[in-house]
């Protein structure tokens, strides 16, 4: 398409790479033909999940007692999007609830409408198409039959007893339960039954944590599911929190105080980052998240890996991977010694890891506009998340760098190595919890600001793969997707995907920030940290 004659600027708001881009959702069918579903503005997404609201309606036609029907999405605080359907009911009229249980027996758990309405007639356009702009929904309730204010609730409970208020929370938590799970009615879910046998999902156990928090007027924890992993476990957790009442007459959650002692959020004053996909800056990372490029590549060339003998399509072969691609960084080994008094021999012997961790400090350093001579001798803090530790396996024989391989590669050297150059005095911890280790990294560095064991603190997490042995564990379990892409939320999904990166930042509290006028980035108010040793089901 050539574009609206002498108009320029209409051509490329309307084109695309030459094509007109008409909104419509579509999918290809046998013999190469496209059959259209929808409209883009029609879609519903649903915590990510994408529905269609014509397989609804398909759905909804093949119910008895419905005529005709129409699907929307409305607005959900927690999920984006619910769908709602309206239904015109049959010449002998219409069982709704029998209509949600055959829906529920024909569409997936999350394309299940949350409501189901009777009205007199689809409103539709002169040509027959569905106008569903004419359709007003008001959101659906949260809860159904419950009181969603928590005075009574806790009015109601006091004069019980113990028994009967677990009871009570019991029949609450379940009811919700039933609801989040999309339990067909009359099916009751068993009370000690873990949430994960219920066919609980994460976006679902964020369902119903809100939910709850709704019905009790608790600022309950996004981990209570996973932390609390049975309806049961949950009702006793709300009990303790709503009737057990501290000192100043608030609701006191279980294991801990209520908040900490300083609430102030912390800053992040700068950042710098090695990412797959050539990516060395936060800016590197923002142009190519908002150009969608694909960082992902095939197995690096300069690590010694055998590659030819390295890959084999057949799972079942000890030994081998059945991809060879994933995110590397490319210039891992990449390192100026000389910058931090290293020498030759000692840098050789030091894990990738660690050289990444010295050369983007210092870059956070120049970022952050703080001389590093400035804080020698402060209080300053380093929280390092690093998970493997696999460099020095690769000298399997006596080597002349082994005086130097025992701290090279070492990870709870990491972080004190760092401290060490820089001569800083505040607390070095390295953390090692698998995938979360960077995440845990930085909770400890917010809290230890909070709590005034530091007063600035470098935090990150690095990874680097020294030997391909992560893949072969996972080509074992068949949990690697063949083509090293991550397909979240996607039909096509078919495994995880390995990776290498470093990303630091230099965070400082509130009050250190006004002080010193350091400029910084966004506030951080609690990150997170959340225990994996008791699985949910």
């Amino acid at each position: 398409m050539t574009g609206y004659h002498g108009q320029p600027e209409a051509t490329a708001a309307a084109l695309r790479d030459g094509w007109y881009r008409t909104g419509d959702l579509g999918r290809r069918v046998e013999h190469g033909h496209l059959k259209l579903t929808g409209r883009v503005s029609e879609l519903i997404i649903r915590g990510g999940e994408n529905i269609h609201p014509a397989e609804i309606e398909q759905a909804l036609l093949r119910c008895s007692g419905v005529s005709d029907a129409v699907a929307v999405g409305v607005p959900h605080d927690v999920l984006g999007e619910v769908p709602v359907a309206f239904v015109v009911p049959g010449p002998d009229g219409v069982d709704v609830r029998r209509v949600l249980a055959e829906c529920r027996a024909r569409l997936a758990d999350y394309k299940v409408p949350a409501e189901i309405r009777e009205i007199a007639t689809v409103p539709r356009t002169a040509s027959g198409k569905i106008a569903r702009h004419e359709l007003v929904v008001p959101a659906p309730a949260a809860s159904i039959g419950a009181d969603s204010t928590p005075a009574p609730l806790r009015a109601r409970l006091l004069p019980l007893s113990r028994d009967d208020q677990e009871r009570a929370l019991r029949e609450l938590v379940l009811t919700e339960t039933a609801e989040v799970c999309r339990l067909a009615p009359g099916t009751a879910p068993g009370v000690d039954s873990p949430f994960a046998d219920l066919g609980m999902t994460s976006v679902g156990a964020v369902e119903l944590v809100d939910r709850l928090g709704a019905l009790t007027g608790l600022s309950l924890p996004s981990t209570l599911v996973f932390d609390h992993p049975a309806p049961a476990d949950v009702a006793r957790y709300l009990r303790r929190a709503l009737l057990e009442v501290g000192p100043e007459g608030r609701p006191r959650p279980h294991g801990g105080r209520d908040r900490p002692l300083d609430d102030d959020p912390v800053v992040i004053v700068a950042m710098a980052c090695r990412y797959p996909g050539d990516v060395n800056s936060p800016e590197d990372l923002w142009e190519l998240v908002s150009h969608g490029r694909d960082a992902i590549s095939e197995f690096p060339e300069d690590r010694g890996w055998d590659l030819d003998a390295l890959y084999d399509p057949d799972p079942d072969k000890a030994g081998t991977s059945y991809t060879r691609h994933g995110g590397f960084l490319h210039r891992a080994a990449d390192f100026d010694a000389t910058l931090f008094q290293i020498s030759p021999r000692e840098a050789l012997a030091m894990d990738p890891q660690q050289r990444l961790l010295l050369e983007t400090s210092w870059e956070v350093w120049e970022r952050a506009g703080i001389a590093p001579a400035s804080v020698r001798e402060s209080d300053t803090g380093v929280f390092v998340g690093v998970m493997y530790g696999d460099y020095s396996t690769r000298l399997t024989r006596p080597h002349e760098l082994e005086a130097h391989l025992g701290l090279g590669s070492t990870g709870s050297v990491a972080s004190g190595r760092i401290s060490y150059v820089y001569g800083l005095q505040g607390p070095a911890v390295t953390v090692d919890t698998a995938c979360s280790s960077s995440l845990v990294a930085l909770h400890w560095a917010a809290r230890a600001l909070r709590t005034g064991e530091c007063s600035l603190a470098l935090a990150g997490g690095v990874t680097v793969m020294a030997t391909p042995k992560p893949f072969l564990a996972f080509s074992r379990q068949r949990g690697l997707s063949p083509d090293g892409r991550c397909k979240s939320f996607s039909a096509a999904a078919d495994g995880t995907a390995w990776g290498r990166a470093w990303g630091s930042s230099c965070w400082s509290g509130c009050p250190t920030r006004a002080a010193t006028a350091i400029r910084s980035w966004p506030c951080c108010v609690a990150p997170p940290s959340t225990p994996t040793a008791r699985p949910t089901g």
